[in-house]
């Protein structure tokens, strides 16, 4: 075999497994990305809510600890029961309801840690920056894994995003000085 055919193989190889690579690469971002997905808009319309009322802080708290918990199990659950009844791998089914609980318990984790470590003003802009910014993140590489337009992609969910925040915002201050 000469040179130039060893480079050739090896250039393929490498091709390959950078395919492989990309493949799973990509199946780890669908999974990890509807729960965080998920978590960062659920708990960004629970904080924007929520944030002017009474006891705001600790209910937020709450909220955000029993939608990690709670929604998330029965989330995951459903994740698992459509899987099992497409027929999916067992080991792909519980990666996939492992990787929507973790990673929506992570995401929610950090919201709760700006609230705990900062005022409540303070964290809700923050938590709303630092949302948005994940959600452009992720929608940057399900927009470059897809081909599809990276702009249009980002803009359309931070825009579905900002809509749940408004009418959240709305809702909460009106339930809360209608109730008051």
């Amino acid at each position: 075999m000469t040179v130039i055919a060893r480079g050739r193989a090896l250039l393929y190889n490498v091709y390959i497994m950078l395919r492989k690579f990309a493949r799973t690469l990509r199946s780890h971002l669908t999974r990890f990305s509807f729960g965080s997905t998920s978590a960062i808009i659920t708990n960004l319309g629970l904080m924007a809510g929520l944030h002017s009322g009474p006891h705001a802080k600790g209910s937020i708290i709450g909220g955000i600890l029993i939608i990690a918990f709670a929604d998330n199990i029965s989330d995951s659950f459903g994740i698992h029961i459509f899987s099992e009844c497409e027929r999916t791998d067992k080991k792909e089914v519980w990666t996939s309801t492992s990787m929507n609980f973790i990673s929506r318990v992570i995401v929610s984790l950090i919201f709760v840690a700006l609230l705990i470590f900062l005022p409540l003003n303070a964290a809700v802009i923050v938590s709303i920056i630092w949302g948005l910014f994940l959600l452009a993140i992720l929608s940057y590489f399900i927009a470059l894994y897809d081909g599809t337009n990276i702009y249009s992609s980002i803009a359309m969910h931070l825009l579905i995003a900002a809509v749940v925040i408004v009418l959240s915002n709305i809702a909460g201050d009106f339930l809360i000085n209608r109730f008051q």
